[in-house]
């Protein structure tokens, strides 16, 4: 079921930049790094070993952007995933503020990246947080002012009940805050970019070359795919919700669950998202959506946690839509898709040196789009002998699921089941 292609009917498929297929690896060969995982962490590892004079080869089992980074919802949030006060109560305050500056460096990379490369995803501004419960305006006011003074992060605005309902379109909601430092973007095409920007670097990269593993030879280390093989001195281990079962390690504390994602025809109503910004509820199993450069509604809702997906993902996706858009009921779903993402016990990400010479970055549980890029860069600094960044980003706790590999799905299923119940009657 996962990774075999982009899919058919993804709408970042429909709307992609011309991108060449890649051949295969057939054979052996050698690399000062290999990279598995063409997404945003491996290429991005991928163009920083290349413009730094390394050999790199990428190893993809599908095709480039084919796993989450090119199916994802698109938007851009700032910060790590766990918002500052709760890393400040668990690591310390100069822990929190280090990991601020290196979100804020990812933020930077992210725009550098897109504009010296001249990636054409369509990137644009603004992402609403939307609460979904009344209450919670003094938790948003004082979460703003704490930005303020400690972080210096002036970039976040409060919202009464009216006026977000005026920026969505839709009253279902409770108030909120806008952060204007978040936004939105056409994930596929900024994969397809990296990947453009790696190859011209002298990165190679091989579609339809799956790794099944890893193993040391003398003091190197030999990835296999099913026809060939790349003997490295280091290793990256990309992949987030597709990695499942390359490391015991990574399957421990990552795992896979999906998500679904609809697209409506054009809008004829303006009304909806009128300030063009991204935006995300406040319910455990988010709604998010925002508008495509061609003015569609792209809406993503509802996971699961089984190896495949609903039979009818639009009309699962609908379902989730019509309750804040429910003008929307008679328009037609043009695309609809699903894909995967790792998650982790607490949702922060899992970045290791898993053994000597082999890293790992995953489990972005959803804030992938601005973090991976420049953890994969991060990543890459540390096979160069650069190991401060992913020493600091190897502090994040980051538990095993309770009962390890065989037993973390009725786990996460008994836990996620709570917290839908909680959303719908809490």
């Amino acid at each position: 079921m996962r990774n075999q292609g982009h899919p058919d009917a993804s709408w970042y498929a429909a709307t992609r930049s011309p991108f060449a297929d890649l051949p295969r690896l057939e054979g052996g060969t050698q690399a000062d790094v290999c990279v598995i995982g063409a997404g945003f962490t491996g290429l991005g590892a991928a163009l920083e070993l290349a413009r730094s004079g390394a050999r790199v080869v990428v190893l993809e089992a599908a095709r480039v952007g084919s796993g989450g980074s090119g199916r994802n919802g698109g938007q851009i949030h700032t910060g790590q995933r766990r918002e500052q006060p709760w890393l400040e109560a668990r690591l310390g305050a100069d822990a929190a503020m280090a990991l601020w500056g290196v979100a804020e460096a990812a933020r930077e990379h992210l725009l550098k990246l897109i504009a010296e490369n001249r990636i054409d995803c369509d990137l644009r501004p603004g992402l609403i947080h939307a609460r979904h419960r009344p209450g919670g305006e003094a938790e948003d006011a004082a979460f703003i002012d704490h930005m303020d003074r400690v972080y210096g992060c002036r970039r976040y605005d409060l919202l009464d009940d009216e006026a977000l309902g005026q920026a969505l379109g839709s009253g279902v909601y409770f108030g909120g805050m806008v952060d204007h430092g978040g936004g939105h973007l056409h994930p596929l095409n900024l994969t397809l970019g990296m990947a453009r920007a790696a190859q011209a670097a002298g990165a190679v990269i091989h579609e339809e070359s799956r790794a099944s593993g890893w193993r040391r030879k003398d003091a190197r280390i030999v990835v296999d795919t099913a026809r060939g093989s790349v003997t490295c001195n280091q290793l990256i281990v990309s992949g987030d919700g597709y990695i499942d079962g390359l490391s015991s390690q990574i399957d421990a504390r990552v795992m896979p669950i999906n998500n679904f994602i609809a697209v409506t025809e054009p809008l004829s109503n303006p009304g909806i998202l009128p300030g063009d910004m991204a935006v995300a509820d406040s319910r455990f199993v988010i709604n998010y959506f925002r508008k495509t450069a061609d003015n569609r509604l792209l809406f993503g809702g509802g996971e699961n946690y089984v190896p495949w997906f609903p039979a009818d993902i639009a009309g699962f996706v609908r379902g989730h839509m019509t309750k804040i858009y429910p003008q929307l009921s008679p328009a037609r779903i043009t695309h609809a898709w699903g894909g995967s993402l790792g998650v982790t016990m607490n949702r922060v990400p899992y970045v290791r040196e898993l053994e000597p010479g082999v890293w790992t970055a995953a489990g972005y549980s959803g804030q992938g789009v601005m973090l991976a890029p420049w953890f994969g860069a991060i990543l890459a600094r540390a096979t160069l002998g650069q190991q401060e960044e992913a020493d600091l980003l190897s502090t994040l706790p980051c538990p095993p699921f309770p009962g390890g590999r065989l037993l973390r799905w009725p786990a996460l299923v008994a836990g996620m089941s709570w917290y839908a119940l909680r959303d719908r009657f809490g």
